[in-house]
C-alpha cells in the first residue's frame, strides 16, 4: 500500500508526523493533493485534551483514533471514483467540514450540517483530514470548485469564513443595530467585514491583543476594546445611551465572554454563540428571562453559505488580506502549533505538505 507522510493524532500531546496508508476509494470518492490546511482553535483544543473533543470517558469521547487532524483544506483532484458531477482532475476543491451521513432526519430535511452522524474532518478515522499530503473526500461530502484566481491563502479560508457568516446569518443583523463581535481571531475579523457589510449602525469588536485592533478597524470595526483593559459592558452602554448592543456574537471560546454578551446586551437582544467553550458555563438565567428577554441561539458549522463565500471573495467583498499571517510546512507541524498559541501576531496560521 502507498504511503503519505501525515500529522497523526493519537491521544491527548500524541500527534506524530509519520507514515499513513494513502486513502483508497470507493465508489463517488474523490482524492484531493492537499496544497493547504488552517489550523483550527479545535485542532489546538483536541491537542491539549479538551473536554469538548475527548470527553470524560469512552462513552461521551466525540474524537475517535487515530485520526488526522484538520478541516479547513483544500487541494487538487488526482483521483475520481466513479460518476461525480462538477469537478474534474486538476481541479482546485475544497469540501465542508462535515460529512453528512445522508441519511438521518436532519440530511433528509436539508439541514446536513446538525448531521446525527456529526462527522466533522479531522476527528474521526472514517473522515481523515487535511494534515495531510492526501486527503479523501467521502461520497456525502459537499465540495465546491474554487475559481482559478484564488490563492493558496484565500482556499483555505473559505471554511473560517463560511462559519463567522452562518453565525451572522443567525443573528438577522439589521440597519439599526449595534454589533459585538467578541474574539477577534481570522474569523472574528471576517465577521466584523461581513458584519459591516450589513451596514448596521455601528460594528464593535473585542479583543485582548492589543495588535488586532487596527486590523479589525480595517476589516470594518468602527471601535475594538479590550476587555482586559476596560468594563466593555459599561463602554458598550456609553455608545448606545444606556441601553446596550442589540447583537452579541460570542467567537472567542471563552467562559467569561457569555455573561458579559448578556449584560452588554439591551433588552430584546440577540445573543449568538459561535465560539467552542474551553469549560462549563455558569451565567444568571434570570437576565434571559425575567430581566431582559434575550434571545439566545446557537451557531454551528456553516450552513449552506460556501457558495456566496466563495462568490465575496472572488468578487472582493470578503476580504482576506492578512488573515493567514504564518505557513508552515507540514513536518513543522510542532512550532506552527506553537506559533498559533503563542505568537501575538498570529492570526490564521496554515499548513502545507
Amino acid at each position: 500500500m502507498e504511503k503519505m507522510r501525515a500529522v497523526v493524532t493519537y491521544a491527548p500531546f500524541d500527534n506524530r508526523y509519520e507514515d499513513y496508508p494513502i486513502p483508497n476509494l470507493s465508489e463517488g470518492e474523490v482524492l484531493l493533493k492537499v496544497k493547504g490546511c488552517g489550523i483550527c482553535a479545535g485542532d489546538l483544543k483536541a491537542y491539549h485534551g479538551g473536554i469538548r473533543v475527548w470527553g470524560t470517558s469512552e462513552k461521551d469521547r466525540y474524537i475517535e483514533t487515530p485520526c488526522i487532524p484538520g478541516h479547513e483544506f483544500y487541494g487538487e483532484v488526482v483521483e475520481i471514483k466513479g460518476a461525480v458531477e462538477g469537478i474534474e482532475i486538476g481541479d482546485n476543491v475544497c469540501a465542508e467540514q462535515i460529512v453528512p451521513c445522508g441519511e438521518c432526519e436532519f440530511c433528509k430535511n436539508g439541514t446536513y450540517w446538525m448531521c446525527a452522524r456529526s462527522a466533522v474532518f479531522g476527528f474521526k478515522t472514517y473522515a481523515n483530514g487535511g494534515f495531510a499530503e492526501y486527503v479523501k473526500l467521502p461520497a456525502t461530502c459537499l465540495r465546491y470548485k474554487l475559481p482559478k484566481s484564488f490563492t493558496k491563502e484565500q482556499s483555505v479560508l473559505v471554511e473560517p469564513i463560511s462559519c463567522g457568516l452562518h453565525a451572522l446569518e443567525q443573528a438577522n443583523i439589521r440597519n439599526q443595530d449595534v454589533v459585538v463581535i467578541a474574539g477577534l481571531g481570522a474569523i472574528g475579523l471576517s465577521m466584523c467585514n461581513l458584519a459591516d457589510l450589513k451596514l448596521p449602525k455601528m460594528v464593535i469588536g473585542l479583543e485582548v491583543r492589543d495588535e488586532r485592533a487596527q486590523m479589525a478597524k480595517n476589516f470594518g470595526a468602527d471601535i475594538v476594546l479590550n476587555p482586559s483593559k476596560c468594563d466593555v459592558v459599561e463602554e458598550i452602554k456609553k455608545l448606545t445611551g444606556g441601553l446596550g448592543c442589540d447583537v452579541y456574537v460570542e467567537a472567542s471560546g471563552s467562559p467569561k465572554s457569555v455573561s458579559q454578551g448578556m449584560n452588554a446586551l439591551r433588552n430584546h437582544g440577540r445573543y449568538v454563540q459561535m465560539g467552542v467553550l474551553s469549560d462549563l458555563v455558569t451565567a444568571d438565567w434570570n437576565v434571559i428571562g425575567d430581566g431582559k428577554e434575550l434571545t439566545i441561539i446557537g451557531s454551528h458549522l456553516s450552513a449552506k453559505v460556501y457558495p456566496a463565500v466563495i462568490r465575496g471573495i472572488e468578487k472582493g467583498t470578503i476580504k482576506t488580506e492578512g488573515l493567514i499571517s504564518h505557513c508552515y510546512k507540514l513536518a513543522d507541524w510542532k512550532e506552527a502549533y506553537e506559533t498559533a498559541e503563542k505568537n501575538v501576531n498570529a492570526v490564521k496560521v496554515m499548513l502545507e505538505p
